[in-house]
């Protein structure tokens, strides 16, 4: 988005490059990526910069109000109350699409906001390969605060290891061999010398959780990296299992599940700010909301984009059997602010954050980027596309 940088990144782009740049990835993390990495990393100049943070900021202000617990005790399932909940979200994010602003400026416009982790460990690693084969500019980079990326490795070490051992540490996921984001689990495992572990493959005895270890020992567990999406748990009836979230255990969550839940699409309609889409219950406004065409839907309680309805109207509504369940946000016109090849890239940004027990807030810490030519960012909406895909931000400092 910087045009200097990217007319410079463009003419020297080569296709080898860009390969190497993926050899490097299955070279340092012992993996290849189960999605498309994009052919360039993204460039934010400094005034988008300061809009993101700024941004995140406003959006921060709800989620550390004393009385947001309260606001969003009706997102969490019916039924799926998890002991040992903490005062605040171990990891927030924040996703924006970047659009035209009526000044004709670059403006972010929130899309989503998540107390669940991403892909924190594999962004790290993305952005030093492209720095290893691309003339990334020294004054660009991916990290925030200062950080460079042995201070953020120790800095995530800190937040999910602290005083307990590693091998008292467990990421747990379900099926995490086949999920789309395994690469980030094994880089985690990597980085911080942890156990990456099926939901399946813990062990319980009384209130204490276990896993076996390679050596056949039993190896107690003290911390769970939460990275199980709990209501696609809920649907897996077919896994056999004896560790159920619902049951008290001796264990501490990083990340617990119901942040999943609070700081999710249900906290949408209590923004407020020039870089959030207005967005409504749906049971608040039935029958108010005329222009449908400048709504999207989109389901509480949904995954990847499963659910969402863009080109909505009224037909949809009448079909919707479980209004409470849905909201409506106003519509975000991406722009095509990155030059390829071909046609222009539309872009997302997520900042990525982190809250340390006893701080008064969370801080940003990394980026994460996806590049788009269709209608959606996601994956069905880009095939036999190019320059699209899983991506970093490296922003003017």
């Amino acid at each position: 988005m910087d045009p200097q940088i990217r007319k410079q990144f463009n003419e020297n782009f080569t296709e080898e490059k860009y390969l190497a740049v993926q050899e490097t990835i299955k070279a340092w993390s012992g993996h290849a990526t189960n999605f498309r990495v994009a052919e360039t990393p993204v460039f934010i100049p400094k005034a988008l910069k300061e809009k993101l943070i700024l941004a995140c900021e406003q959006i921060t202000d709800v989620i550390c109000q004393p009385n947001f617990k309260a606001l969003s005790k009706d997102a969490i399932l019916a039924g799926q109350f998890v002991p040992g909940e903490d005062e605040h979200t171990t990891f927030l994010q924040m996703d924006f699409g970047i659009c035209i602003g009526k000044d004709g400026e670059l403006t972010p416009q929130l899309i989503e906001v998540q107390g669940f982790p991403s892909l924190y460990f594999f962004q790290d690693l993305l952005a030093n390969a492209y720095q290893e084969h691309f003339d990334i500019p020294a004054h660009y980079s991916h990290l925030f605060g200062g950080l460079n990326s042995e201070e953020y490795i120790a800095l995530m070490r800190k937040i999910c290891i602290g005083d307990s051992k590693p091998e008292n540490v467990v990421l747990l996921e379900v099926e995490p061999d086949k999920q789309v984001t395994q690469i980030d689990f094994w880089i985690c495992e990597q980085k911080l010398g942890i156990k990456t572990l099926c939901v399946t493959k813990v062990i319980v005895e009384g209130k204490d959780l276990y896993y076996e270890g390679e050596d056949g020992r039993k190896i107690k567990i003290e911390k769970i990296i939460n990275r199980v999406i709990f209501d696609e748990l809920i649907r897996r009836d077919d896994l056999k299992r004896s560790f159920y979230f619902t049951k008290e255990a001796n264990v501490e969550w990083i990340g617990h599940p119901h942040w999943f839940f609070r700081i999710s699409k249900h906290t949408l309609p209590l923004l407020d700010s020039p870089f959030v889409p207005k967005s409504y219950f749906l049971t608040d406004v039935i029958g108010e909301i005329k222009d449908l065409h400048n709504y999207v839907l989109k389901p509480l309680y949904s995954f990847a984009g499963t659910g969402v309805i863009i080109n909505l109207n009224q037909y949809d509504l009448d079909a919707i059997k479980d209004p409470e369940n849905y909201i409506l946000q106003r519509k975000v016109e991406y722009a095509s602010v990155i030059p390829t090849p071909n046609v222009g890239a539309k872009c997302e940004i997520r900042m990525l954050m982190v809250w340390e027990k006893g701080a008064a807030r969370p801080q940003i810490v990394n980026n994460l980027a996806r590049l788009s030519k269709g209608e959606m960012i996601g994956v069905r909406y880009n095939k036999d596309k190019d320059w699209v895909g899983g991506s970093v931000g490296f922003f003017e400092k």
